[in-house]
C-alpha cells in the first residue's frame, strides 16, 4: 500500500477561508478516487496561511480488475444489430459466448478491465479538483487563465515517493517546498508525508491549524499568568489568529495609559478588529493596560522591536478611537434622533427614526403590561437606536447599544434607560444572556416584535434556509424574553398595536399579519422548545386550541399534557380517543349529521354506557374549574378518570345499535368524550 501527499503552495489564504478549503480538498480528491474505484485507509487536510496539504495513506498501486458481462442479441439476430453490440464491446464474434437463457440463445461478452493505474487517477483527480476548487472568491494572475484563492507558487505532489505530473496553470508539481517565507525560506525535496511535515517544522513551519493555536494560547496564558493577569476568552479570534501565522510566537505589549479612559469594549473592539490583538484582564474583571500580539517571526531580540512597532502602531489606532469617543460626549443622545431620519430602515418600513418612534410606542404599552415605568421605557425605545448616528458606531458598528449605554450616562438619563438602550438587541442566540430588567425587556420586546410584524406584512418572510433580516432569530428572542422573565402577555395584542403603528402603510391587514405571526411563532416554539424534550406535535395540539398565544400558559399547558400523554391512562385514553373521533366521523359523514348534542341520559339503557355519562357530567365541570385556575395537571388527572369507563363502554356496548334513538344517545356520549378532551387540548394533532 503507498501514500499520496499533495502540497499546494501559495501567497497568503484568508483565515477565514483556510478550515473549508482543507474539508473541500479531503471530499473532492477522495471522492474523485472513489469514484474511480480506488479505496484507501485514511485521509488527512491540514492547511497554513501559505499552503493546502493533503495526505492519503493506504492507497493501492492499481484499481482492482473488473470483469464485466453484457448481453447481446438474440443468435441469428440481424448482422446490423451484432454490429452494433461488437463496437459497444470492443470485441469480436470469436471472443463472445452463446447461453440459453430460457427465452433463448443470446450472445453474451465478457470484458476484462485491468485496473487503472493510481497514479493515473490522482493525476486526473487533483487537475480537475484544482480547476473546480469552491473557494468563496478566487484570481487569475498574470495572463494565465487558471483560477486559485490566490497566486500559486508551487506544487508538490508525490505517490509513493514518486512525483505525479500534476499541471495546473503554469506550475508544474514536483517534489519540492519552502519553508517559513523569512525564517526558512529555501527550498527543499521531500520523499514522503512524514519526511515532508519533519522538515517542515525544522523550516519554521506547524502545519497542523490545532497545534498552533494551541501554541498561541499556552503562550499567552503564560505571559498573562507572569503579569498577574488573565486572558479574556476569544474563540474566534484565536481560530483567525492561528490561521494567519506558521510559527506563533505570542508577545506581550503595552496599552499607553491615556487610552485608558476609553470605554473597554472600545479598546477591545479596536484592537480585536484592525490589529488582531487579545486583550488581558486584571483580577476584577476589568481591562489591564496589556495585550498580547502573535508575532509569525522568531526575533533575536526576543521580540522586542515587534512589540515596540505594534505599540507605535496600537497608538495611532486608539488615537481615533479616543477622538470619536471624546467628539461623540459633545453631543447629548437625543440630539441624534433627527440624523435617524436620513437612515431607511427598510423600504416600505420607514426610516430609524420612524422604527425608534414605533419602539418608544410599543415599549411604553408592553411596560404598563410587566409592571415596568412606562415613562422610563418610552424613553429608552426612543433612545434605542440614537447610536447609529455617532462616530464610534460608525467605525465600530458591533458596539452599537454599548455605545449608547455609555452616551446615555454622560447625557445623566436614568441608569434603567441606559441599560436598556444596551441590552435591547438582546438575546441575538441561544447561549445570549437574556435581558431580566424590566425596562430592558420591554424594549428589546418592541424592537424584536416591530420588526417581525412589519416584515410579515409586506410579505418578507424567511423562505426555506433563507432568513435575510434575521426574523427566526428575532421571534426566539422573543420567546426567550417571554418565558424566561414568566411574563403574562398575549403576543397578538400586541402584534395588533404594532401593526397599528405603521399608520396603515402596509400591504397585509392586521389579522392577516398576526394570524401569519402565530403560525411562525408555533413553528418556531417547536425549535426552542425541542432540545428541552418537548415533542412539537404537543405544541400543535395546545396551539389548536386557539388564542394560545400566551407563551407562559402555554408552556405550562404543553408540559402537562406531555406528562399525560406519558402516563398509562393518557396513553390508553389517547388510543380510546382516536376510536372514539373515528366512529363518529365516519357515523356524521353517513348520517350528513353531527352528534354534538347534549345526550338524553334516559335512553341509556346498559350500565357502562350510563357510568360513561356520569363520568362525563363529572369530568366537564372539573376540567372547566381547572382551566380557569391555571392548573393543568389537575384538568389531565380528571380527564384521565375517563379511561376506565370508556374501555368499559368499547368492551361491552354496541355503539351502532338497532334502535335509532340509542344508537343517536351512544353517538353522542362517544362526541362528548372528544367535547371534553378539546377543552384541553386538540387530542388529534397527537402523533403516535
Amino acid at each position: 500500500m503507498a501514500e499520496f501527499l499533495l502540497e499546494i503552495l501559495s501567497e497568503e489564504i484568508p483565515a477565514r477561508m483556510q478550515a473549508r478549503a482543507a474539508d473541500d480538498l479531503r471530499r473532492l480528491v477522495t471522492d474523485g478516487l472513489t469514484a474511480g474505484g480506488i479505496t484507501f485507509e485514511s485521509a488527512r487536510a491540514l492547511v497554513t496561511p501559505r499552503r493546502l496539504v493533503l495526505a492519503i495513506d493506504g492507497l493501492p498501486l492499481a484499481g482492482p480488475d473488473l470483469s464485466e458481462e453484457k448481453r447481446g442479441p438474440r443468435v441469428g439476430a440481424p448482422a446490423q444489430a451484432m454490429d452494433g453490440f461488437l463496437k459497444s464491446t470492443g470485441l469480436t464474434v470469436e471472443q463472445l459466448e452463446q447461453r440459453d437463457t430460457g427465452k433463448g440463445v443470446f450472445w453474451f461478452a465478457v470484458i476484462e478491465r485491468k485496473g487503472r493505474a493510481t497514479v493515473d487517477l490522482l493525476k486526473e483527480v487533483v487537475e480537475a479538483t484544482m480547476a473546480a476548487f469552491p473557494w468563496p472568491k478566487s484570481q487569475r494572475w498574470g495572463t494565465h487563465t487558471v483560477r486559485w484563492v490566490r497566486p500559486v507558487q508551487s506544487i508538490l505532489a508525490l505517490f509513493d515517493g514518486a512525483v505525479i505530473p500534476v499541471q495546473f496553470g503554469p506550475v508544474a508539481a514536483g517534489n519540492v517546498t519552502r519553508g517559513h517565507r523569512f525564517l526558512a525560506p529555501e527550498s527543499f525535496a521531500v520523499t514522503g508525508f512524514a519526511d515532508y511535515a519533519e522538515r517542515l517544522r525544522a523550516a519554521k513551519v506547524i502545519l497542523d491549524p490545532a497545534e498552533r493555536r494551541d501554541t498561541i494560547l499556552t503562550g499567552a496564558l503564560a505571559l498573562a499568568r507572569a503579569e498577574g493577569l488573565t486572558l479574556k476568552d476569544d474563540e474566534g479570534l484565536l481560530a483567525e489568529v492561528a490561521g494567519l501565522v506558521e510559527w506563533p510566537v505570542p508577545l506581550i505589549g503595552s496599552i499607553d495609559d491615556a487610552f485608558m479612559d476609553v470605554p473597554a469594549e472600545v479598546l477591545i473592539t479596536s484592537m480585536r478588529a484592525h490589529q488582531k490583538y487579545f486583550s488581558l484582564l486584571k483580577a476584577d474583571g476589568s481591562l489591564a493596560p496589556r495585550f498580547i500580539v502573535v508575532s509569525n517571526m522568531a526575533a533575536s531580540d526576543g521580540g522586542k522591536a515587534i512589540v515596540s512597532g505594534n505599540q507605535r502602531v496600537l497608538r495611532a489606532r486608539l488615537s481615533d478611537a479616543k477622538f470619536f469617543w471624546d467628539t461623540d460626549r459633545r453631543h447629548r443622545l437625543d440630539s441624534r434622533l433627527p440624523k435617524l431620519a436620513e437612515r431607511t430602515f427598510y423600504a416600505g418600513l420607514g426610516t430609524m427614526r420612524d422604527k425608534a418612534d414605533r419602539i418608544a410606542a410599543l415599549a411604553k404599552a408592553i411596560a404598563a403590561q410587566i409592571n415596568a415605568d412606562p415613562a422610563l421605557a418610552e424613553r429608552a425605545g426612543l433612545l434605542a437606536k440614537a447610536d447609529l448616528s455617532s462616530e464610534m458606531v460608525g467605525e465600530f458598528p458591533e458596539l452599537q447599544g454599548v455605545m449608547g449605554r455609555y452616551y446615555a450616562r454622560n447625557d445623566g438619563e436614568a441608569a434603567e434607560v441606559a441599560e436598556a438602550i444596551a441590552a435591547h438587541y438582546s438575546p441575538v442566540g441561544p447561549s445570549d444572556s437574556c435581558p431580566t430588567a424590566p425596562i430592558a425587556v420591554a424594549v428589546a420586546l418592541a424592537d424584536k416584535i416591530d420588526s417581525l410584524v412589519g416584515f410579515f406584512a409586506i410579505d418578507e418572510k424567511p423562505t426555506g434556509s433563507k432568513d435575510p433580516f434575521a426574523l427566526r432569530r428575532a421571534a426566539l428572542g422573543v420567546i426567550r424574553l417571554i418565558v424566561e422573565n414568566g411574563l403574562r402577555i398575549k403576543l397578538s395584542a400586541v402584534f395588533g398595536p404594532s401593526w397599528a403603528s405603521f399608520g396603515g402603510t402596509l400591504a397585509n391587514n392586521a389579522d392577516q399579519t398576526v394570524a401569519d405571526l402565530l403560525s411562525f411563532f408555533a413553528d418556531r416554539l417547536a425549535v426552542a422548545w425541542k432540545e428541552q424534550g418537548i415533542r412539537h406535535d404537543l405544541i400543535n395540539a395546545v396551539f389548536a386550541l386557539g388564542g394560545q398565544d400566551d407563551l407562559v400558559l402555554l408552556r405550562k399547558r404543553v408540559e402537562a399534557l406531555a406528562s399525560f400523554v406519558a402516563s398509562d391512562d393518557g396513553s390508553n385514553l389517547l388510543v380510546a380517543y382516536r376510536r372514539a373521533a373515528n366512529i363518529v366521523r365516519i357515523e356524521e359523514k353517513k348520517d350528513g349529521t353531527s352528534f354534538a348534542a347534549p345526550v338524553d341520559a334516559a335512553k341509556l339503557v346498559q350500565a357502562e354506557e350510563q357510568a360513561l355519562a356520569a363520568a362525563l357530567d363529572h369530568v366537564g365541570p372539573t376540567v372547566e374549574a381547572a382551566l380557569q385556575a391555571e392548573d393543568f395537571a389537575a384538568a389531565m388527572a380528571a380527564l384521565a378518570t375517563l379511561r376506565r369507563p370508556l374501555d368499559a363502554f368499547f368492551e361491552q356496548v354496541t355503539v351502532n345499535a338497532d334502535q335509532p334513538d340509542l344508537r343517536v344517545a351512544r353517538l353522542g356520549l362517544l362526541a362528548a368524550i372528544g367535547t371534553a378532551m378539546g377543552r384541553v387540548a386538540d387530542f388529534s394533532k397527537i402523533e403516535g
